[in-house]
């Protein structure tokens, strides 16, 4: 009697042991702690975001900017695919966007200059000749308000901000939302919302640079890249549109069927710097890129509903002491930056950025990861 009750006891505890080791996260989390301040005394606070699989992303409200994200790789082990730094400092004294929403035009705007309304406006030109993200002090360099956020596909911190009339000469108060949303089935979801109360432009986007296979490990020119998308837009001096939309099909800039990003980029003086006209419905979230990485197995997909992407292939990384003591040099990693087109205000035939008062502008962009 007595070894019949000892054997039920082992069996019982080696089943609730079992179970217990198998039992994943009841609920994804976010943890909120502090990342400094700025020079003006503003609190600057991280928020890490993590899922029911443990993927975790961290945001700051210092520039609504993702400071990292760690995915699994094919066997199970996380790591960090953005580049970034370790310290608020960084990112306050770096020139490089590192996972930042910038705007209010995200991407360049030839000379500056724009007309609206047959008034012309003069912004600041921070790229050489060129306006770029925002100018100066764009929104990569302020402090927004921030919230948790907690649903049933996940969790995560919205960030506001009020950019005012004639804040880097744009014009119109603007009030803009971003949302990061990590949900259970593995999506970093970014959605944006923006009010005016005068005519003005937007074209909002987040600038992070990836690297499948870990921040920091080397370059990015095995990567097999597809881009949904059978035009682009020719970019002329300063990496300013021409005007002209231009098939791709015959030529390096083409990754309708998957490509390692390297496999042509010779071809391509300076590397990749260009906005791909997407093939998609108005409006519609469609699958634009996927990208994998065959060390890691990772994959990343790309859903939006935006007209145009950016693909960057870190032409300009030179050196850059990042995260963990790594070095980031050229082509250490690529942006898929989702917006509209480059230059827009003064190409009429590229899809309007206006925004009008009582008119409201709304994206979503979705980054999918999965392993193969």
């Amino acid at each position: 009697m007595e070894l019949r009750l000892w054997l039920s006891f082992i069996l019982l505890s080696v089943m609730l042991l079992s179970f217990g080791c198998g039992k994943k996260p009841s609920r994804a989390n976010i943890q909120k702690e502090s990342f400094g301040q700025t020079g003006e005394g503003e609190q600057i606070n991280l928020y890490t975001l993590t899922n029911i699989n443990g993927i975790r992303a961290r945001i700051m409200n210092y520039g609504a900017t993702l400071v990292s994200l760690e995915v699994p790789d094919r066997k199970g082990k996380l790591g960090d695919i953005v580049l970034g730094y370790d310290s608020l400092e960084g990112y306050i004294k770096g020139s490089s966007y590192f996972g930042a929403t910038v705007g209010r035009f995200a991407n360049r705007i030839a000379k500056g200059k724009f007309k609206l309304n047959k008034v012309e406006y003069q912004l600041a030109t921070n790229d050489g000749e060129n306006h770029l993200h925002g100018g100066n002090k764009g929104f990569n360099r302020r402090v927004w308000d921030a919230k948790e956020v907690k649903m049933k596909e996940g969790v995560g911190v919205e960030l506001t901000y009020l950019s005012k009339d004639g804040e880097e000469n744009y014009p119109g108060n603007l009030k803009v939302t971003v949302l990061y949303t990590l949900t259970n089935d593995n999506e970093l979801k970014i959605s944006y919302k923006a009010e005016t109360d005068k005519p003005t432009i937007i074209n909002l986007t987040n600038h992070s640079y990836f690297n499948l296979a870990g921040q920091g490990s080397g370059d990015i020119l095995s990567h097999e890249l597809m881009l949904n998308a059978d035009r682009y837009t020719p970019v002329g001096k300063g990496l300013i549109p021409t005007g002209e939309i231009k098939s791709v099909k015959g030529t390096p800039m083409d990754f309708n069927k998957p490509m390692p990003i390297g496999s042509r980029i010779d071809q391509v003086p300076g590397g990749y710097d260009h906005n791909y006209v997407l093939n998609k419905g108005k409006d519609s979230l469609s699958l634009v890129a996927r990208v994998y990485e065959p060390a890691s197995g990772r994959v990343m997909e790309v859903y939006t509903n935006e007209p145009g992407v950016q693909f960057y292939s870190g032409n300009f990384l030179e050196g850059e002491k990042g995260k963990a003591g790594k070095v980031y040099n050229k082509h250490y990693a690529f942006t898929l930056e989702t917006q509209h087109f480059p230059d827009s205000p003064n190409h009429l035939n590229f899809p309007s950025t206006i925004l009008n008062p009582g008119e409201v502008y709304t994206q979503l962009t979705v980054h999918k990861f999965l392993t193969k």
